[in-house]
């Protein structure tokens, strides 16, 4: 039964749960080899070195899994790029600099169930005939860091990892590179040279990594919750995993739902279900408060209002309603919240954190941030409205990477949906909202809440 089937109004928000990756996070010691041995731990790892590579890579394929990093690309596809016999080492990258305001699956994942990412991994080397992968991890989050490491030195001790793996003549070295937390380095060509010891900048494409990537070799660049999702494809089975989901976007996915809401957190469930149920089962927004706007995929995508809350999140569905479902990065904000002032605060991260390697992002977030900033104190001017969609418009499609994509995307979204706000901090000569009460770390008092007004 697919999700478009089992989804309707009557039915239980918390059936429409799909516990996989996070099935036992709440278990002592969920992090440790023996708790997920317990729950069929490197089963589906068995399954795929019976398998032949390349039968294995059009498995993955037939499943349906998209990357969870983003931009959705078919992951079996992104494998089958790599080429073979070429005499070359091949590598695979997996992508763990979780950095996007709003983003926070990876890091949980990884925290309390690392083994999984482990798993996928070697299946994934086994399929592009990799003996080296490497974890690019934010070198900020510390115990992530040292779970990692511990889990990495009980899957080599235990023969998951290291010379002929379970037999099978696989060798796998695997390395846990820390970052030093630049946000640029989440795009994986500036995270390719970032591990090469240079400066963390794109790179100009072609040639691509699956052509010349780390070390100039044929290179998979994937997320992390890509390749901790496929064990589970393997040991369950690519027709279990297309039950769930819809027909373009099968699977199940980490839902990361934060903000203004009761009950934030983590929430695993099929693709295509809607904000709406995930509010049903988070409790709602914050007590006594309504919806106003809400991201689908973190701050770099076209924020959305209570307008949308239907919309089902996956990749097309939220693609048609003109947005991006990106990470799937749920920040709720409420009517306390002024819209100018958090576009503002976006503005000025994608500013600090712009490398400067191309002059539409480098200049174009800086006179953005000036001109919000104006609006906000109540010092600008009707014209700045529309200098703000031009210095937008000039950035999007223009810079060297999607940073400039995502800087622009808020502009463009919150002068659509928002504009007579952005006219009242002018008109007004300031913020009309109270300061005190449009923080997005107040106080959540406990209790449902309204979810339109």
């Amino acid at each position: 039964m697919t999700l478009a089937a089992e989804i309707d109004h009557e039915t239980s928000p918390e059936k429409l749960l799909a516990p996989v990756l996070s099935a036992f996070w709440d278990e002592e010691k969920s992090w440790t080899l023996e708790t997920y041995l317990r729950h069929d731990g490197y089963e589906g790892l068995r399954k795929a070195l019976a398998m032949a590579p390349g039968d294995l890579i059009a498995y993955v394929k037939d499943s349906g899994l998209r990357g969870r990093g983003g931009a959705g690309f078919p992951t079996g596809m992104k494998w089958q790029f790599i080429p073979q016999g070429d005499g070359k080492p091949h590598y695979l990258v997996v992508n763990a600099d979780e950095s996007e305001p709003g983003t926070c699956k990876d890091i949980p994942l990884l925290f309390a169930n690392p083994h999984s990412l482990i798993e996928g991994i070697v299946i994934a080397c086994y399929a592009i005939r990799s003996s080296h992968a490497f974890v690019y991890l934010r070198g900020e989050v510390v115990p992530v860091l040292r779970r990692l490491h511990e889990a990495v030195r009980e899957a080599y001790a235990a023969g998951y990892l290291g010379k002929d793996i379970l037999g099978s003549g696989l060798d796998l070295e695997l390395t846990v590179h820390a970052g030093a937390g630049a946000y640029i380095c989440g795009e994986e060509t500036a995270l390719l040279d970032s591990l090469e010891g240079r400066r963390g900048q794109p790179r100009l494409r072609p040639p691509f990594p699956a052509v010349a990537g780390l070390y100039a070799c044929p290179t998979v660049v994937n997320n992390v919750e890509s390749i901790a999702s496929v064990p589970a494809i393997l040991q369950r089975g690519k027709d279990w995993f297309k039950s769930m989901g819809s027909e373009k976007s099968p699977g199940f996915t980490l839902y990361s739902l934060s903000g203004h809401v009761t009950n934030p957190g983590q929430y695993e469930a099929p693709l295509g279900i809607t904000l709406r149920q995930l509010l049903d089962m988070s409790g709602g927004m914050r007590a006594g408060h309504r919806l106003k706007f809400w991201t689908p995929g973190g701050s770099s995508t076209p924020m959305f209002t209570d307008e949308h809350l239907d919309v089902p999140l996956d990749y097309e569905g939220v693609g048609a309603a003109g947005s991006m479902l990106g990470t799937k990065a749920l920040q709720c904000f409420d009517e306390t919240t002024c819209v100018v002032r958090a576009v503002t605060r976006w503005t000025e991260f994608y500013a600090h954190e712009s490398c400067g390697k191309c002059t539409p992002c480098r200049e174009g977030t800086y006179w953005l941030v000036q001109l919000l900033r104006d609006i906000e104190a109540g010092k600008g001017v009707m014209a700045d409205l529309d200098k703000l969609n031009d210095i937008a418009d000039n950035i999007n499609g223009k810079s060297f990477c999607a940073l400039g994509d995502g800087a622009a995307s808020p502009i463009f979204s919150s002068l659509k949906y928002f504009r007579e706000e952005y006219e009242q901090h002018i008109t007004g000569k300031g913020c009309p909202f109270d300061p005190a009460k449009s923080t997005l770390w107040a106080d959540r008092p406990a209790g449902n809440a309204q979810v339109n007004a």
